[in-house]
Protein backbone atom coordinates (compact mmCIF):
# COMPACT_ATOMS: atom_id res chain seq x y z
CA UNK A 1 0.00 0.00 0.00
CA UNK A 2 1.47 3.36 -0.98
CA UNK A 3 1.84 5.80 2.32
CA UNK A 4 -0.62 8.31 1.84
CA UNK A 5 -0.12 12.00 1.27
CA UNK A 6 -2.25 14.43 3.87
CA UNK A 7 -3.76 17.27 2.00
CA UNK A 8 -4.88 19.58 5.15
CA UNK A 9 -6.86 22.96 3.30
CA UNK A 10 -5.98 26.04 4.57
CA UNK A 11 -8.24 27.42 7.33
CA UNK A 12 -10.56 29.71 6.26
CA UNK A 13 -10.00 33.77 6.80
CA UNK A 14 -11.54 34.78 10.73
CA UNK A 15 -13.87 37.20 9.29
CA UNK A 16 -15.41 35.11 6.66
CA UNK A 17 -16.94 32.66 9.67
CA UNK A 18 -18.75 35.71 10.87
CA UNK A 19 -20.80 35.93 7.30
CA UNK A 20 -22.47 32.47 8.91
CA UNK A 21 -23.04 33.04 12.72
CA UNK A 22 -25.61 30.36 12.44
CA UNK A 23 -23.94 27.63 11.32
CA UNK A 24 -21.01 25.36 13.30
CA UNK A 25 -17.48 26.80 12.23
CA UNK A 26 -16.48 23.53 10.97
CA UNK A 27 -19.50 23.03 8.61
CA UNK A 28 -18.31 26.60 7.11
CA UNK A 29 -14.95 25.66 6.87
CA UNK A 30 -16.11 22.10 4.89
CA UNK A 31 -18.64 23.89 2.72
CA UNK A 32 -15.67 26.90 2.02
CA UNK A 33 -13.32 23.60 1.16
CA UNK A 34 -15.90 22.37 -1.37
CA UNK A 35 -16.06 25.71 -3.24
CA UNK A 36 -19.42 26.92 -1.84
CA UNK A 37 -18.58 30.28 -0.17
CA UNK A 38 -21.57 32.67 -1.72
CA UNK A 39 -24.62 32.54 0.75
CA UNK A 40 -27.18 31.52 -1.86
CA UNK A 41 -25.02 28.11 -2.99
CA UNK A 42 -24.33 27.39 0.91
CA UNK A 43 -28.13 27.79 1.99
CA UNK A 44 -28.96 26.31 -1.63
CA UNK A 45 -26.63 23.17 -0.35
CA UNK A 46 -28.11 22.83 2.55
CA UNK A 47 -31.52 23.00 1.82
CA UNK A 48 -30.87 20.41 -1.26
CA UNK A 49 -31.93 23.57 -3.46
CA UNK A 50 -31.67 22.86 -7.24
CA UNK A 51 -33.55 24.86 -9.28
CA UNK A 52 -34.36 22.07 -11.61
CA UNK A 53 -33.65 22.72 -15.33
CA UNK A 54 -35.75 22.33 -17.93
CA UNK A 55 -35.62 18.87 -19.23
CA UNK A 56 -36.11 20.45 -22.91
CA UNK A 57 -32.95 22.19 -22.65
CA UNK A 58 -31.10 19.35 -23.42
CA UNK A 59 -30.04 18.24 -26.81
CA UNK A 60 -32.33 16.23 -28.55
CA UNK A 61 -35.29 16.09 -25.79
CA UNK A 62 -37.68 17.37 -28.23
CA UNK A 63 -37.23 15.15 -30.57
CA UNK A 64 -37.11 12.24 -28.77
CA UNK A 65 -40.20 12.94 -27.25
CA UNK A 66 -42.08 13.84 -30.49
CA UNK A 67 -41.02 9.94 -31.70
CA UNK A 68 -41.80 8.75 -28.55
CA UNK A 69 -45.02 10.06 -28.68
CA UNK A 70 -45.44 9.19 -32.39
CA UNK A 71 -44.88 5.47 -31.15
CA UNK A 72 -47.49 5.44 -28.43
CA UNK A 73 -49.92 6.89 -30.40
CA UNK A 74 -49.56 4.21 -33.35
CA UNK A 75 -48.64 1.36 -31.34
CA UNK A 76 -45.40 1.00 -32.55
CA UNK A 77 -42.85 -1.29 -30.02
CA UNK A 78 -40.16 0.02 -28.43
CA UNK A 79 -37.14 -1.43 -27.72
CA UNK A 80 -35.02 0.01 -24.05
CA UNK A 81 -31.79 -1.02 -24.96
CA UNK A 82 -29.96 -0.54 -21.57
CA UNK A 83 -26.38 -1.65 -19.83
CA UNK A 84 -25.62 -4.45 -17.64
CA UNK A 85 -24.71 -2.29 -14.72
CA UNK A 86 -26.81 -1.02 -11.70
CA UNK A 87 -27.02 2.40 -13.78
CA UNK A 88 -28.35 0.83 -16.99
CA UNK A 89 -30.29 -1.47 -15.03
CA UNK A 90 -32.47 1.12 -12.71
CA UNK A 91 -32.50 3.34 -16.41
CA UNK A 92 -33.83 0.84 -17.72
CA UNK A 93 -36.80 0.04 -15.58
CA UNK A 94 -37.49 3.28 -15.04
CA UNK A 95 -38.13 4.00 -18.90
CA UNK A 96 -40.29 0.39 -19.15
CA UNK A 97 -42.40 0.84 -16.21
CA UNK A 98 -42.94 4.72 -17.42
CA UNK A 99 -43.20 3.98 -21.05
CA UNK A 100 -45.72 1.01 -19.91
CA UNK A 101 -47.65 3.46 -17.81
CA UNK A 102 -48.54 5.69 -20.52
CA UNK A 103 -49.89 2.59 -22.66
CA UNK A 104 -46.76 2.24 -24.99
CA UNK A 105 -45.78 -1.23 -26.13
CA UNK A 106 -42.17 -1.24 -24.14
CA UNK A 107 -39.94 -4.01 -23.99
CA UNK A 108 -36.31 -4.14 -22.56
CA UNK A 109 -32.91 -5.55 -24.00
CA UNK A 110 -29.90 -5.41 -22.31
CA UNK A 111 -27.21 -7.23 -23.78
CA UNK A 112 -25.09 -10.20 -22.46
CA UNK A 113 -21.43 -8.93 -21.39
CA UNK A 114 -20.05 -12.51 -22.22
CA UNK A 115 -21.76 -12.72 -25.53
CA UNK A 116 -22.22 -9.40 -27.01
CA UNK A 117 -20.33 -6.96 -24.46
CA UNK A 118 -20.74 -3.19 -23.89
CA UNK A 119 -23.00 -1.05 -25.83
CA UNK A 120 -24.61 -1.33 -29.13
CA UNK A 121 -24.40 -3.81 -31.47
CA UNK A 122 -25.44 -5.03 -35.25
CA UNK A 123 -26.34 -8.46 -34.22
CA UNK A 124 -28.98 -7.19 -31.59
CA UNK A 125 -29.96 -4.08 -33.78
CA UNK A 126 -30.84 -7.17 -36.45
CA UNK A 127 -33.06 -8.64 -34.08
CA UNK A 128 -34.98 -6.20 -32.89
CA UNK A 129 -35.72 -5.01 -36.47
CA UNK A 130 -36.96 -8.50 -37.30
CA UNK A 131 -38.88 -8.66 -33.82
CA UNK A 132 -41.17 -5.91 -35.56
CA UNK A 133 -39.58 -3.20 -33.22
CA UNK A 134 -39.58 0.45 -34.73
CA UNK A 135 -37.78 2.38 -31.96
CA UNK A 136 -34.53 2.04 -29.90
CA UNK A 137 -33.98 3.97 -26.95
CA UNK A 138 -30.60 3.53 -25.33
CA UNK A 139 -30.14 4.01 -21.40
CA UNK A 140 -26.92 4.52 -20.25
CA UNK A 141 -24.85 3.62 -23.42
CA UNK A 142 -24.42 4.67 -27.36
CA UNK A 143 -22.92 8.02 -27.85
CA UNK A 144 -19.82 5.90 -29.69
CA UNK A 145 -21.86 3.64 -31.30
CA UNK A 146 -21.49 5.84 -34.78
CA UNK A 147 -21.31 2.48 -37.03
CA UNK A 148 -23.82 0.92 -34.86
CA UNK A 149 -26.79 3.43 -35.33
CA UNK A 150 -25.52 4.27 -38.85
CA UNK A 151 -26.19 -0.20 -39.27
CA UNK A 152 -29.66 0.22 -37.26
CA UNK A 153 -30.56 3.49 -39.50
CA UNK A 154 -30.34 1.11 -42.73
CA UNK A 155 -32.62 -1.65 -41.49
CA UNK A 156 -35.06 1.48 -40.78
CA UNK A 157 -34.81 1.67 -37.00
CA UNK A 158 -35.22 5.17 -35.25
CA UNK A 159 -32.54 5.07 -32.40
CA UNK A 160 -32.77 7.58 -30.08
CA UNK A 161 -29.98 7.79 -27.43
CA UNK A 162 -29.73 8.94 -24.02
CA UNK A 163 -25.97 8.46 -22.32
CA UNK A 164 -24.10 10.47 -20.09
CA UNK A 165 -20.37 8.60 -20.71
CA UNK A 166 -17.48 10.68 -22.83
CA UNK A 167 -18.50 11.51 -26.23
CA UNK A 168 -16.08 11.01 -28.86
CA UNK A 169 -14.93 12.92 -31.90
CA UNK A 170 -18.01 11.90 -33.90
CA UNK A 171 -21.77 11.77 -32.27
CA UNK A 172 -23.62 8.72 -34.13
CA UNK A 173 -26.26 9.58 -36.93
CA UNK A 174 -28.93 9.03 -34.13
CA UNK A 175 -33.10 10.43 -34.44
CA UNK A 176 -31.76 11.92 -31.34
CA UNK A 177 -28.36 11.87 -28.91
CA UNK A 178 -29.20 13.21 -25.64
CA UNK A 179 -25.73 13.84 -23.42
CA UNK A 180 -25.30 17.27 -21.74
CA UNK A 181 -21.10 16.43 -22.51
CA UNK A 182 -22.10 17.46 -26.16
CA UNK A 183 -20.03 20.06 -26.87
CA UNK A 184 -23.12 21.96 -28.08
CA UNK A 185 -25.62 20.88 -25.33
CA UNK A 186 -26.24 23.88 -23.34
CA UNK A 187 -27.84 22.04 -20.70
CA UNK A 188 -25.93 23.49 -17.46
CA UNK A 189 -25.43 20.50 -15.48
CA UNK A 190 -23.22 17.65 -17.38
CA UNK A 191 -22.74 15.02 -14.61
CA UNK A 192 -25.96 13.51 -14.35
CA UNK A 193 -25.79 9.37 -14.81
CA UNK A 194 -27.70 7.27 -16.89
CA UNK A 195 -30.85 7.09 -14.93
CA UNK A 196 -30.59 10.61 -14.41
CA UNK A 197 -30.55 11.31 -18.13
CA UNK A 198 -33.45 8.78 -18.45
CA UNK A 199 -35.56 10.75 -15.19
CA UNK A 200 -34.92 14.00 -17.48
CA UNK A 201 -36.36 12.23 -20.36
CA UNK A 202 -39.05 11.02 -18.57
CA UNK A 203 -40.24 14.11 -16.73
CA UNK A 204 -40.11 15.52 -20.74
CA UNK A 205 -42.65 13.09 -21.65
CA UNK A 206 -45.09 13.50 -18.62
CA UNK A 207 -45.30 17.58 -19.56
CA UNK A 208 -46.81 16.36 -22.82
CA UNK A 209 -50.28 16.18 -23.50
CA UNK A 210 -50.36 12.31 -23.30
CA UNK A 211 -53.12 9.78 -21.99
CA UNK A 212 -51.26 8.97 -18.81
CA UNK A 213 -52.60 7.77 -15.55
CA UNK A 214 -53.67 10.46 -12.95
CA UNK A 215 -51.44 11.31 -10.54
CA UNK A 216 -48.45 9.97 -12.35
CA UNK A 217 -45.31 11.74 -11.63
CA UNK A 218 -41.67 11.48 -12.64
CA UNK A 219 -40.61 12.05 -9.36
CA UNK A 220 -41.60 8.52 -8.64
CA UNK A 221 -39.12 6.89 -10.07
CA UNK A 222 -36.60 8.86 -7.64
CA UNK A 223 -36.13 6.20 -5.87
CA UNK A 224 -34.29 4.32 -8.71
CA UNK A 225 -32.39 7.74 -10.03
CA UNK A 226 -30.90 7.40 -6.14
CA UNK A 227 -30.08 4.24 -6.94
CA UNK A 228 -28.41 4.21 -10.27
CA UNK A 229 -26.27 7.62 -9.43
CA UNK A 230 -25.07 6.53 -6.46
CA UNK A 231 -24.06 2.99 -7.85
CA UNK A 232 -22.41 4.32 -10.84
CA UNK A 233 -20.37 6.98 -8.77
CA UNK A 234 -21.91 9.94 -10.01
CA UNK A 235 -20.86 12.61 -8.60
CA UNK A 236 -23.05 14.44 -5.73
CA UNK A 237 -23.43 17.87 -5.70
CA UNK A 238 -25.35 19.95 -7.93
CA UNK A 239 -28.46 18.30 -9.85
CA UNK A 240 -27.71 14.86 -8.35
CA UNK A 241 -27.35 16.02 -5.06
CA UNK A 242 -31.00 16.96 -5.08
CA UNK A 243 -32.37 13.71 -7.14
CA UNK A 244 -30.56 11.36 -4.89
CA UNK A 245 -31.79 13.32 -1.38
CA UNK A 246 -35.01 12.69 -2.92
CA UNK A 247 -34.39 9.33 -3.69
CA UNK A 248 -33.08 8.41 -0.46
CA UNK A 249 -36.49 10.06 1.05
CA UNK A 250 -38.69 7.61 -0.65
CA UNK A 251 -36.57 4.65 -0.05
CA UNK A 252 -36.65 5.36 3.99
CA UNK A 253 -40.50 5.98 3.54
CA UNK A 254 -41.29 2.98 1.02
CA UNK A 255 -39.40 -0.24 -0.82
CA UNK A 256 -40.18 -1.58 -3.93
CA UNK A 257 -40.94 -5.29 -2.94
CA UNK A 258 -38.31 -5.96 -4.79
CA UNK A 259 -35.60 -4.03 -2.97
CA UNK A 260 -37.39 -4.93 0.49
CA UNK A 261 -36.32 -8.55 -0.44
CA UNK A 262 -32.69 -7.56 -1.65
CA UNK A 263 -32.56 -5.76 1.84
CA UNK A 264 -33.80 -8.50 3.56
CA UNK A 265 -30.91 -11.12 2.06
CA UNK A 266 -28.37 -8.44 2.68
CA UNK A 267 -29.33 -9.04 6.36
CA UNK A 268 -30.19 -5.66 6.63
CA UNK A 269 -32.69 -4.91 9.45
CA UNK A 270 -35.78 -3.61 7.92
CA UNK A 271 -35.96 -0.15 10.29
CA UNK A 272 -32.36 0.85 9.52
CA UNK A 273 -31.92 4.09 7.82
CA UNK A 274 -30.94 3.47 4.23
CA UNK A 275 -28.14 6.04 2.88
CA UNK A 276 -25.66 6.62 -0.11
CA UNK A 277 -23.27 4.10 1.64
CA UNK A 278 -26.36 1.73 1.49
CA UNK A 279 -26.83 1.89 -1.72
CA UNK A 280 -22.96 1.93 -2.51
CA UNK A 281 -22.03 -1.43 -0.52
CA UNK A 282 -24.95 -2.89 0.00
CA UNK A 283 -27.76 -2.07 -3.16
CA UNK A 284 -25.85 -1.45 -5.86
CA UNK A 285 -22.84 -4.17 -5.75
CA UNK A 286 -25.84 -6.82 -6.03
CA UNK A 287 -27.75 -5.25 -8.56
CA UNK A 288 -24.46 -5.59 -10.24
CA UNK A 289 -23.40 -8.75 -9.41
CA UNK A 290 -26.00 -10.50 -12.22
CA UNK A 291 -24.64 -8.35 -15.26
CA UNK A 292 -21.34 -9.43 -14.16
CA UNK A 293 -21.79 -12.84 -13.65
CA UNK A 294 -24.39 -13.87 -15.78
CA UNK A 295 -27.58 -11.80 -16.98
CA UNK A 296 -28.69 -8.48 -15.44
CA UNK A 297 -32.09 -8.93 -16.38
CA UNK A 298 -31.75 -11.01 -13.04
CA UNK A 299 -31.31 -7.60 -11.64
CA UNK A 300 -33.96 -5.73 -13.81
CA UNK A 301 -36.81 -8.32 -12.91
CA UNK A 302 -35.91 -7.37 -9.20
CA UNK A 303 -36.60 -4.04 -9.68
CA UNK A 304 -39.93 -4.94 -11.75
CA UNK A 305 -41.62 -7.61 -9.20
CA UNK A 306 -44.78 -6.89 -8.26
CA UNK A 307 -45.24 -9.35 -5.26
CA UNK A 308 -42.97 -10.34 -2.43
CA UNK A 309 -42.90 -14.03 -3.92
CA UNK A 310 -41.41 -12.95 -6.84
CA UNK A 311 -39.25 -10.20 -4.98
CA UNK A 312 -38.13 -13.05 -2.86
CA UNK A 313 -36.76 -15.44 -5.52
CA UNK A 314 -34.59 -13.15 -7.62
CA UNK A 315 -33.33 -11.39 -4.64
CA UNK A 316 -32.23 -14.76 -3.31
CA UNK A 317 -30.40 -15.65 -6.74
CA UNK A 318 -28.57 -11.67 -6.71
CA UNK A 319 -27.26 -12.55 -3.28
CA UNK A 320 -25.52 -16.14 -4.42
CA UNK A 321 -24.38 -14.69 -7.23
CA UNK A 322 -23.09 -11.69 -5.34
CA UNK A 323 -21.00 -14.11 -3.05
CA UNK A 324 -19.57 -15.91 -6.57
CA UNK A 325 -19.12 -12.18 -7.26
CA UNK A 326 -16.66 -11.21 -4.47
CA UNK A 327 -15.00 -14.69 -4.49
CA UNK A 328 -14.21 -14.49 -8.24
CA UNK A 329 -13.08 -11.24 -7.53
CA UNK A 330 -10.48 -11.70 -4.92
CA UNK A 331 -8.91 -14.84 -6.85
CA UNK A 332 -8.13 -12.36 -9.87
CA UNK A 333 -7.27 -9.80 -7.53
CA UNK A 334 -4.28 -11.58 -6.60
CA UNK A 335 -3.79 -13.62 -10.06
CA UNK A 336 -3.22 -10.09 -11.53
CA UNK A 337 -1.21 -8.81 -8.26
CA UNK A 338 1.66 -11.49 -9.18
CA UNK A 339 1.57 -10.37 -12.26
CA UNK A 340 2.40 -7.00 -11.25
CA UNK A 341 4.47 -8.04 -8.86
CA UNK A 342 6.58 -9.65 -11.35
CA UNK A 343 6.70 -7.18 -13.57
CA UNK A 344 8.10 -4.38 -10.86
CA UNK A 345 7.31 -0.78 -11.27
CA UNK A 346 6.07 0.29 -13.83
CA UNK A 347 3.95 4.29 -14.76
CA UNK A 348 0.48 1.78 -16.02
CA UNK A 349 -0.31 -2.33 -15.71
CA UNK A 350 -2.25 -4.01 -18.19
CA UNK A 351 -2.74 -7.54 -17.26
CA UNK A 352 -4.40 -9.62 -19.18
CA UNK A 353 -4.89 -13.22 -18.35
CA UNK A 354 -7.72 -16.67 -20.46
CA UNK A 355 -8.59 -17.42 -17.11
CA UNK A 356 -10.08 -14.15 -15.59
CA UNK A 357 -13.95 -13.79 -15.76
CA UNK A 358 -14.56 -10.58 -17.53
CA UNK A 359 -17.60 -10.03 -15.23
CA UNK A 360 -14.94 -8.93 -12.23
CA UNK A 361 -11.87 -7.67 -14.48
CA UNK A 362 -13.41 -3.94 -13.36
CA UNK A 363 -13.56 -4.31 -9.83
CA UNK A 364 -10.12 -6.28 -9.49
CA UNK A 365 -8.61 -3.18 -11.82
CA UNK A 366 -10.21 -0.90 -9.02
CA UNK A 367 -8.67 -2.57 -6.00
CA UNK A 368 -5.65 -2.91 -7.72
CA UNK A 369 -5.52 0.90 -8.10
CA UNK A 370 -6.00 1.37 -4.65
CA UNK A 371 -2.96 -0.59 -3.71
CA UNK A 372 -0.40 0.76 -5.90
CA UNK A 373 -2.37 3.95 -7.42
CA UNK A 374 -1.67 2.96 -10.72
CA UNK A 375 -4.01 3.05 -13.64
CA UNK A 376 -4.60 -0.45 -14.00
CA UNK A 377 -5.65 -1.91 -17.05
CA UNK A 378 -7.27 -5.91 -16.22
CA UNK A 379 -8.91 -8.09 -18.89
CA UNK A 380 -10.22 -11.64 -20.52
CA UNK A 381 -8.00 -12.50 -23.11
CA UNK A 382 -10.19 -14.58 -25.14
CA UNK A 383 -9.42 -17.23 -28.15
CA UNK A 384 -9.97 -13.89 -30.94
CA UNK A 385 -10.60 -10.62 -28.57
CA UNK A 386 -9.25 -9.34 -25.11
CA UNK A 387 -12.32 -7.66 -23.47
CA UNK A 388 -11.12 -5.62 -20.15
CA UNK A 389 -11.76 -2.57 -18.02
CA UNK A 390 -10.06 0.20 -17.23
CA UNK A 391 -9.07 2.35 -13.77
CA UNK A 392 -7.22 5.37 -13.46
CA UNK A 393 -6.24 7.36 -11.19
CA UNK A 394 -6.83 11.42 -10.92
CA UNK A 395 -3.51 12.52 -12.50
CA UNK A 396 -4.61 10.21 -15.77
CA UNK A 397 -7.25 10.16 -18.07
CA UNK A 398 -7.61 6.80 -19.31
CA UNK A 399 -10.32 7.13 -22.11
CA UNK A 400 -8.41 10.08 -23.35
CA UNK A 401 -5.28 7.81 -23.82
CA UNK A 402 -8.00 4.83 -25.17
CA UNK A 403 -8.39 7.70 -27.77
CA UNK A 404 -4.71 7.50 -28.49
CA UNK A 405 -5.17 4.00 -29.43
CA UNK A 406 -8.65 3.84 -31.25
CA UNK A 407 -6.82 2.92 -34.57
CA UNK A 408 -6.09 -0.47 -32.41
CA UNK A 409 -9.30 -0.91 -30.37
CA UNK A 410 -12.28 -2.51 -31.73
CA UNK A 411 -14.52 -0.50 -29.20
CA UNK A 412 -14.27 0.93 -26.06
CA UNK A 413 -15.90 4.23 -24.04
CA UNK A 414 -16.35 5.58 -20.56
CA UNK A 415 -15.14 8.34 -18.09
CA UNK A 416 -11.74 9.71 -16.97
CA UNK A 417 -11.24 7.31 -14.28
CA UNK A 418 -13.07 3.76 -15.89
CA UNK A 419 -13.48 2.61 -19.26
CA UNK A 420 -14.14 -0.33 -20.96
CA UNK A 421 -12.65 -1.67 -24.10
CA UNK A 422 -12.30 -4.56 -26.49
CA UNK A 423 -9.17 -5.29 -28.55
CA UNK A 424 -7.93 -8.32 -31.35
CA UNK A 425 -5.44 -10.30 -29.91
CA UNK A 426 -3.26 -9.57 -32.62
CA UNK A 427 -3.42 -5.99 -31.01
CA UNK A 428 -2.87 -6.81 -27.75
CA UNK A 429 0.88 -6.27 -27.39
CA UNK A 430 1.31 -2.79 -29.25
CA UNK A 431 -2.50 -1.75 -27.09
CA UNK A 432 0.07 -2.25 -24.08
CA UNK A 433 3.04 -0.55 -25.30
CA UNK A 434 1.46 2.48 -26.49
CA UNK A 435 -0.57 2.92 -23.39
CA UNK A 436 2.47 2.11 -21.23
CA UNK A 437 3.96 5.34 -23.44
CA UNK A 438 1.18 7.46 -23.30
CA UNK A 439 1.36 7.43 -19.51
CA UNK A 440 5.63 7.37 -19.42
CA UNK A 441 4.67 10.50 -20.64
CA UNK A 442 2.16 12.00 -18.57
CA UNK A 443 3.02 10.88 -15.46
CA UNK A 444 5.94 10.84 -13.17
CA UNK A 445 5.75 7.86 -11.69
CA UNK A 446 8.32 8.78 -8.60
CA UNK A 447 6.06 10.94 -7.38
CA UNK A 448 2.58 9.16 -7.82
CA UNK A 449 0.92 8.63 -4.27
CA UNK A 450 -2.74 8.50 -3.38
CA UNK A 451 -4.25 11.93 -1.33
CA UNK A 452 -6.30 12.01 1.31
CA UNK A 453 -8.35 15.62 0.87
CA UNK A 454 -8.50 16.80 5.25
CA UNK A 455 -10.92 19.22 5.74
CA UNK A 456 -8.95 20.49 8.85
CA UNK A 457 -6.88 19.93 11.81
CA UNK A 458 -9.09 19.46 14.69
CA UNK A 459 -8.99 19.30 18.98
CA UNK A 460 -10.87 16.32 19.40
CA UNK A 461 -11.76 17.11 22.31
CA UNK A 462 -14.20 20.06 21.06
CA UNK A 463 -15.99 17.95 19.03
CA UNK A 464 -19.46 17.38 20.13
CA UNK A 465 -22.77 15.44 19.49
CA UNK A 466 -24.27 18.82 18.25
CA UNK A 467 -21.40 18.75 15.86
CA UNK A 468 -21.06 15.38 14.28
CA UNK A 469 -25.26 15.90 13.66
CA UNK A 470 -24.46 19.24 11.83
CA UNK A 471 -21.91 17.61 9.31
CA UNK A 472 -24.06 14.28 8.58
CA UNK A 473 -26.56 16.76 7.61
CA UNK A 474 -24.42 17.04 4.66
CA UNK A 475 -25.07 14.01 3.31
CA UNK A 476 -25.55 12.16 0.79
CA UNK A 477 -21.73 11.55 0.89
CA UNK A 478 -19.99 9.77 -1.75
CA UNK A 479 -18.35 10.59 -5.10
CA UNK A 480 -18.06 14.49 -5.51
CA UNK A 481 -19.09 15.33 -2.28
CA UNK A 482 -17.04 13.33 0.10
CA UNK A 483 -17.44 12.32 4.13
CA UNK A 484 -15.68 15.24 5.49
CA UNK A 485 -12.42 14.19 6.66
CA UNK A 486 -9.85 15.55 9.95
CA UNK A 487 -6.92 15.24 11.49
CA UNK A 488 -6.26 14.97 15.29
CA UNK A 489 -2.19 15.06 16.29
CA UNK A 490 -0.88 13.21 19.15
CA UNK A 491 -3.85 11.18 20.21
CA UNK A 492 -2.49 8.14 23.01
CA UNK A 493 -3.82 4.36 22.48
CA UNK A 494 -5.50 3.15 25.58
CA UNK A 495 -6.45 -0.13 23.81
CA UNK A 496 -5.66 -1.59 20.27
CA UNK A 497 -6.67 -5.12 18.75
CA UNK A 498 -7.30 -6.68 15.06
CA UNK A 499 -10.94 -7.43 14.10
CA UNK A 500 -12.90 -8.79 12.11
CA UNK A 501 -12.53 -11.87 9.67
CA UNK A 502 -8.89 -12.66 9.30
CA UNK A 503 -8.38 -10.46 11.35
CA UNK A 504 -8.57 -7.22 8.77
CA UNK A 505 -9.88 -4.54 10.46
CA UNK A 506 -8.55 -2.40 13.73
CA UNK A 507 -10.15 -1.43 17.03
CA UNK A 508 -9.10 1.16 19.06
CA UNK A 509 -9.55 3.14 21.65
CA UNK A 510 -8.03 6.87 21.97
CA UNK A 511 -6.97 9.43 24.43
CA UNK A 512 -6.84 13.03 23.47
CA UNK A 513 -5.81 14.12 27.23
CA UNK A 514 -9.18 14.98 28.31
CA UNK A 515 -11.56 11.97 27.35
CA UNK A 516 -11.52 8.82 25.54
CA UNK A 517 -12.56 8.39 22.05
CA UNK A 518 -13.35 5.16 20.20
CA UNK A 519 -12.08 3.98 16.48
CA UNK A 520 -12.69 1.72 14.11
CA UNK A 521 -9.92 1.41 10.99
CA UNK A 522 -11.24 -0.71 8.31
CA UNK A 523 -8.35 -2.89 6.20
CA UNK A 524 -5.85 -1.34 8.62
CA UNK A 525 -5.27 -4.62 10.85
CA UNK A 526 -2.04 -4.44 9.91
CA UNK A 527 -1.26 -1.97 12.69
CA UNK A 528 -2.02 -4.29 15.56
CA UNK A 529 1.69 -5.53 15.75
CA UNK A 530 2.71 -2.74 14.89
CA UNK A 531 1.62 -0.02 17.38
CA UNK A 532 0.85 -0.58 21.03
CA UNK A 533 -0.91 0.88 24.04
CA UNK A 534 0.96 3.67 25.42
CA UNK A 535 2.26 4.87 22.03
CA UNK A 536 0.77 8.52 20.54
CA UNK A 537 -0.38 8.36 16.82
CA UNK A 538 -1.85 11.32 14.09
CA UNK A 539 -5.17 9.89 13.00
CA UNK A 540 -6.84 11.15 9.94
CA UNK A 541 -10.76 10.00 10.29
CA UNK A 542 -14.34 10.90 9.85
CA UNK A 543 -17.14 11.59 12.04
CA UNK A 544 -19.97 9.11 12.99
CA UNK A 545 -22.29 7.61 15.36
CA UNK A 546 -22.12 3.95 16.50
CA UNK A 547 -25.62 2.36 17.59
CA UNK A 548 -25.08 -0.76 19.53
CA UNK A 549 -27.69 -2.08 21.94
CA UNK A 550 -29.46 0.65 21.64
CA UNK A 551 -27.23 3.09 22.67
CA UNK A 552 -25.56 5.83 20.61
CA UNK A 553 -21.74 7.13 21.14
CA UNK A 554 -19.46 9.45 18.83
CA UNK A 555 -16.61 7.24 16.79
CA UNK A 556 -13.75 8.12 14.37
CA UNK A 557 -13.72 5.93 11.30
CA UNK A 558 -10.41 6.01 11.06
CA UNK A 559 -8.68 6.57 7.02
CA UNK A 560 -5.23 6.71 7.68
CA UNK A 561 -2.89 6.78 10.83
CA UNK A 562 0.91 7.06 11.82
CA UNK A 563 2.98 7.26 14.98
CA UNK A 564 3.42 10.90 16.06
CA UNK A 565 7.12 12.10 15.55
CA UNK A 566 8.62 12.76 19.24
Amino acid sequence: MQQKYWDIADRVPEDYFALYPDLERLVVQILYNRGLRAAPDIYGFLNYRWETDDPFALKGVGQAVERLKQAIVRGEPIAVYGDYDADGVTASALMVQLLTALKARAEVYIPDRFEEGYGLNNDALKKLADQGFKVVLTVDCGIRSVKEVAYGNSLGLDIIITDHHTVGPEIPPALAAINPKQPDCTYPFKELAGVGLAYKLAQALLSSPLNRPDGLKAEAFLDLVAIGTVADLAPLHGENRALVAEGLRQLNQSLRPGLAALMAQAGVQANRSITATTIGFMIGPRLNAAGRLESALAAYHLLMAKSEAEAISSAAKLELQNRDRQRLTSETVQAARQKILSAGPQPLYFVADPTFNPGVVGLAASRLLDEFYRPVLVAEQGPEFTKGSARSISEFHITQALDQCADLLERYGGHAAAAGFTVKNKNLPALQERLLRVASNQLNEPELRPTIKIDGEVKLHAVRYELVEAILKLQPFGYGNVTPCFVSRKLQIKSIRAVGQDEQHLRLVLYDGRQNRGAIAFRQGHWAGKLSPGQYVDVVYCLEFNDWNGERSMQLNIQDLCPSDS
